[in-house]
């Protein structure tokens, strides 16, 4: 199966209960079809600066704003499958840069700065870690997902994301999905993923729930959680 390497999409976020979702999922049934990929879990390194530049830049909810991550389906193996993204976010619409690498050379990239390939995303990557300077992995975030599309648009994406966890040590996939939970156990986040406007169907299950978007960030609400800690570690004093 292709890999897809480009998006260009909108991005709406709703933190719904899993009630909510079971209600949901049983309105739009008719409309939508399981992923391919059926349920997975989801692991991605997060790279930042030192200082953490790139977290509190999106934070501040800019026009502009872009992350790099690392992320993989399941614990890789060294031969496996990684996928090293650019993810920008202008005026509401994503766009997503995502080069597929085997782990081993994924690390090597990372470590040494030895290019996989001159593909024109991997340069595109190449350039931001260069641009920031000290970008290095971060944060680890996991986190469970079920993903869906339409039927009849396959542009059409909703995903479920539960069990949201994330630690800031043994910044390695390999190292397994672990860390600490930052989503109450019955709450889930919802993403509708498209390229063009909502159907009609969807927006009318959604009215009809009373389900609203929420802004989340896992990154950020991460670094916040991790960020708070340290001031009252420190005695107020923001080391960020």
């Amino acid at each position: 199966m292709k890999v897809q390497t480009i998006f260009e999409r909108t991005e709406i976020k709703y933190i719904i209960t899993l009630k909510q979702r079971a209600a949901l999922l049983k309105l739009i049934d008719a409309y939508i079809k399981p992923d391919e990929y059926g349920e997975s879990t989801v692991c991605s390194l997060y790279f930042d600066t030192d200082d953490f530049l790139l977290i509190r830049n999106s934070l501040d909810k800019p026009t502009y704003k872009e992350k790099l991550r690392l992320r993989s389906y399941g614990t890789p193996k060294q031969d496996g499958s990684v996928f090293l993204e650019l993810k920008k976010k202008f005026r509401g619409v994503v766009y997503k840069r995502r080069q597929t690498l085997r782990y081993t050379d994924a690390k090597s990239y990372i470590e040494d700065g030895e290019m996989p390939n001159d593909s024109q995303i991997m340069r595109e990557i190449d350039y931001t870690m260069l641009r920031y300077r000290s970008l290095r992995p971060r944060m680890f975030i996991g986190y469970d997902r079920t993903a869906f599309y339409s039927k009849t648009d396959h542009e059409l994406r909703i995903t479920f994301d539960k069990n949201v966890r994330f630690r800031t040590e043994n910044l390695d996939l390999a190292k397994g999905s672990y860390g600490e939970t930052i989503l109450s156990p019955d709450r889930c986040i919802m993403e509708i993923k498209s390229l063009n406007s909502m159907p009609l169907w969807l927006t009318d299950a959604l009215n009809r729930l009373e389900i609203f978007p929420g802004s989340f960030s896992k990154y950020g609400t991460a670094y916040r959680i991790m960020t708070e800690r340290e001031m009252t570690m420190n005695g107020g004093k923001n080391c960020a």
